[in-house]
Order: structure tokens, then C-alpha cells, then sequence
């Protein structure tokens, strides 16, 4: 096997993992919720957001240690870490445990997405880069359309714990294998020092925001939840600001100078925003509104997932040899499409209509992700690939928070925190459609924001200019 196969193959197994195990997960929380003790309705969703925020607050660091030190070698131990901590999380016995352990996979997860995408273009030619990346993406959404069936079965047949179990051999198999196969390629910086100072005002500032989002949706927006937001926005804003004068930035802001990596960033951002919690909803208005049973839920969601399957390596290939502008561009407009269609859908309404915007949301979806990683991965110097990727999916991770907790606000603050409780532990509702027609009124918002910020992406998309491999 030619070596870049052998990267692309183990880098795919790699996503296939960490999407199978956000969906096995997201579909198995109200199971979890109902049989965990001590599982209220916030850390329910810290089990979610704790995973995505760990990777989204060190990927930067660890993109500037990987240029530094070499990026197979952080690869490998990522995969390594996530695999301990998939073990770990199938015995916890609290919620608080779960959210410890999950903190350990994340950061396993973390040092593998730092990496991934910048291994596979150090491997493939640029005319090759968009296919090899679509073949990526298709492993990881494989994994997310797996997850979401062996999560119902699993759940069902042997426990919650089992559905961290499915990691165990794969991860295994795969950090030996990258051990034994993965060479480094990249061009390697030496002499230049990490980013503390970036990475501790970074991590502590998106922390403490979303901990004053979330407290601020349970318990009302007091002064000190409002405050905590301020202050964790400050600490951005310093961040920011430290960057341009740090001798050796963790985010290297020289290349927003780059027409092509700034329009497809903040386009990746503002996707990343307003599709991260598209599951995450309609998870609960399948098992929380209409009471189904957590395979059911799985399986009326894999269409979703279905779409981006077959959009993904189609678009990735055509962006190799036609540009990415047009196919990422109109990705977002498809899905905006999508997400008004979700926002207008009322209570009772049939799943043969319900399941249209869910494909135009796979496809749009499908469309965007590869030819804009493509374009972004093009447009940098050989040297920066490793802090252009680690930047690249710190952002989309960034992103996934602010949409869960936007979402979990919208929610929170829409309904009675018993009510919302119900709905997230799959339980019957009190007062019935009066208390579920306010969760459609807040999922009815959601999308509404969601179709907005996929607008303003396409708008960002376009901006990039004209974009072919060269």
C-alpha cells in the first residue's frame, strides 16, 4: 500500500471513531440520564460540551507543538489517550465521573484532530488533497451513522457503559498501527518556544463564558452569570491581543492575511455554529417530544448522515479539479434552505416531511466541509499546515460549543427546568402538548438562528475568491 493510503486509511479510522463516539453518546443521553445517578439536567450537557471543550481549547497549543516537535509523534499519543479514556467513562458512576473522564478522551481527541487533516496534506500532491479529505470526512460520518444505530442497540441490549466499549479494540488496533506505519513528513520549527500565556487566556476565557452560559439558562440571568460572560469574553479579547505580540503566537494571525484561509475560516466558523446542535435537538424531540426508544431515534437520523456520506467525497473530488468556492458556497445556501424548512415544522408533523430537511441538511453539509478544508489547507505555507489545522479545527469545535450552548439557552429559558428535565431523560411530560408546544416554539428559534448564520457563511464562502488546486 502506497504511504498516503496509509495515512489516509488510519487518519479515516481515527474520525470514524470521534464520530461515532459523539453520536453514540448523544443518542444514548437521555438513557444515561434516567440511569446515572446524579445526572441533572447541566451535567447532562457538560457530558456533551466537556469532550468538545477540551479539544477546542488546547487544538491551537497543540498545533504549535506539533510544528515544533513533530506531528506524528502528538498523533499517536492522542490516540492513545482517547482510547484510555474511552474505558474510563464505561465505569464511571456519577455524572460527575462521566464528565471527568470524558475531559480525558477530549483530550485524546484533541491531539488527534490537531493533527489529522495537517498528516493527510503533508501526504497527498494538492490536486489530490480534496478527494483524500472527502474519503476522510466519509470515515468519520460512517462512524456517526454507526454510532447512532450500535448506540440504540447497545443501550438497549447491554447498557450505557457498552457504548464506550466499541472503542476499545478499534482504538487500540489504530494506535499501534499509527505507531508502527506513520512517518513524519513535515517540515519541523525548531527554536520556537509554546504558547502558554495564548493557550491559559484562551481555554480559561471560552470556559468561563459557556460556564455563565449555561448556569445563566438553569438558574436565570443574575449579575454574576452575565458576569462570568463578560469576563470570559475580556479574556478572549486578551487573548487576541496577546497574539499579535507574542514572538511565537499559538494562532498566527499573519495568515488572516490570506483572502482564501480567512473567507473559509470564518465561513467554517459560522457553519460549525449553526449546524453543531442539529443533532443535539433533534435527539431530544425524538426521544424527549415523541417518546421513541433510543434505536428508533438512531435510525430516523441516519438519513442525515446518509446525505453528507454521498455529498462529501463527490464534492471534495469535483473541488479538486473546479475550484471550492461554488460547492462550499452553495453547501451553506442549501442548508440555510434546511433549516428554515426545520424552523417552520409544527408539532405532529410527519416524518416522510420531516426527514426533507434532514437530507438537504446532509447534503448541504457535504457539499461545504471538504472543499473548504481544502481551500483553507491550500492557501498556507508548508511550514504553518500544522497551526492552519490545529486554528482550523479549534474554530469548528469552538464553533459546536456556542451552538450546544445557544441551543441548551434557548431551551432552558423557554420552558420549566422540570420540563426540560423530562424531555432529556426521554420521560412523559406534565401538562402534555401545552409544556411540549413550548419546547417546539424553542426548537422553532433555534432553527431560525441556524438558517441566519448559514446565510451570513455563504455570504463569508463566496468572499474567498476563486480557489483551484494547484
Amino acid at each position: 500500500m502506497q504511504y498516503k493510503y496509509v495515512v489516509l486509511t488510519n487518519t479515516s479510522i481515527a474520525s470514524f471513531m470521534a464520530l461515532l463516539d459523539s453520536n453514540i453518546v448523544l443518542i444514548s443521553l437521555p438513557t444515561i440520564i434516567r440511569k446515572l445517578p446524579d445526572t441533572p439536567t447541566a451535567d447532562a450537557i457538560w457530558i456533551i460540551m466537556g469532550y468538545t471543550l477540551v479539544i477546542a481549547t488546547i487544538l491551537l497549543a497543540i498545533g504549535r507543538l506539533a510544528d515544533i516537535y513533530g506531528r506524528i509523534k502528538m498523533y499517536n499519543i492522542g490516540f492513545a489517550i482517547f482510547t484510555v479514556g474511552s474505558g474510563l467513562c464505561s465505569i464511571s458512576i456519577n455524572g460527575f465521573s462521566l464528565i471527568i473522564f470524558r475531559l480525558i478522551q477530549g483530550l485524546g481527541g484533541a491531539l488527534i484532530f490537531a493533527n489529522g487533516t495537517a498528516i493527510i496534506t503533508d501526504a497527498f500532491p494538492p490536486t489530490e488533497r480534496g478527494r483524500a479529505l472527502g474519503i476522510n470526512q466519509v470515515g468519520g460520518v460512517a462512524g456517526s451513522v454507526i454510532g447512532l444505530v450500535a448506540g440504540g442497540v447497545l443501550t438497549s441490549t447491554l447498557g450505557w457503559q457498552s457504548i464506550f466499549w466499541i472503542n476499545l479494540p478499534v482504538g487500540t488496533f489504530a494506535t499501534v498501527w499509527a505507531y508502527v506505519k506513520l512517518k513524519e513528513l513535515s517540515v519541523q520549527t525548531r527554536g520556537e518556544r509554546p504558547d502558554v500565556i495564548g493557550m491559559a487566556l484562551f481555554g480559561i476565557g471560552l470556559t468561563i463564558f459557556l460556564l455563565g452560559l449555561v448556569f445563566g439558562s438553569v438558574s436565570g440571568w443574575a449579575l454574576p452569570q452575565i458576569g462570568l460572560m463578560i469576563f470570559g469574553l475580556i479574556l478572549i479579547g486578551a487573548f487576541v491581543y496577546a497574539e499579535m505580540k507574542i514572538r511565537f503566537p499559538m494562532m498566527d494571525l499573519k495568515l488572516f492575511r490570506v483572502r482564501a484561509f480567512s473567507a473559509g475560516i470564518l465561513s467554517n466558523l459560522l457553519a460549525s455554529i449553526s449546524r453543531g446542535a442539529v443533532s443535539f435537538v433533534l435527539v431530544f424531540y425524538f426521544q424527549g417530544v415523541l417518546l421513541l426508544d433510543a434505536l428508533t431515534a438512531g435510525l430516523m437520523l441516519i438519513p442525515f448522515s446518509v446525505a453528507f456520506v454521498v455529498f462529501g467525497p463527490i464534492s471534495g473530488y469535483l473541488s479538486d479539479n473546479y475550484g471550492s468556492r461554488s460547492f462550499a458556497t452553495g453547501g451553506m445556501v442549501i442548508s440555510a434552505i434546511a433549516f428554515l424548512g426545520f424552523s417552520l415544522m409544527p408539532l405532529g408533523t410527519p416524518y416522510s416531511t420531516f426527514v426533507i430537511p434532514m437530507i438537504l441538511t446532509g447534503i448541504g453539509g457535504g457539499l461545504f466541509v471538504s472543499p473548504n478544508i481544502a481551500s483553507i489547507m491550500n492557501s498556507v505555507p508548508v511550514m504553518r499546515r500544522g497551526i492552519a489545522s490545529g486554528m482550523l479545527s479549534t474554530l469548528v469545535n469552538t464553533g459546536m460549543l456556542l451552538s450546544l450552548g445557544i441551543a441548551f439557552a434557548i431551551m432552558a429559558t423557554s420552558m420549566p427546568l422540570s420540563t426540560l428535565q423530562a424531555i432529556f431523560a426521554g420521560l412523559p411530560v406534565k401538562s402534555g402538548e401545552v409544556n411540549l408546544g413550548l419546547f417546539i416554539d424553542a426548537m422553532h428559534r433555534i432553527f431560525l438562528f441556524m438558517t441566519v448564520l448559514s446565510a451570513v457563511a455563504a455570504i463569508a464562502s463566496f468572499l474567498r475568491g476563486s480557489t483551484k488546486a494547484r
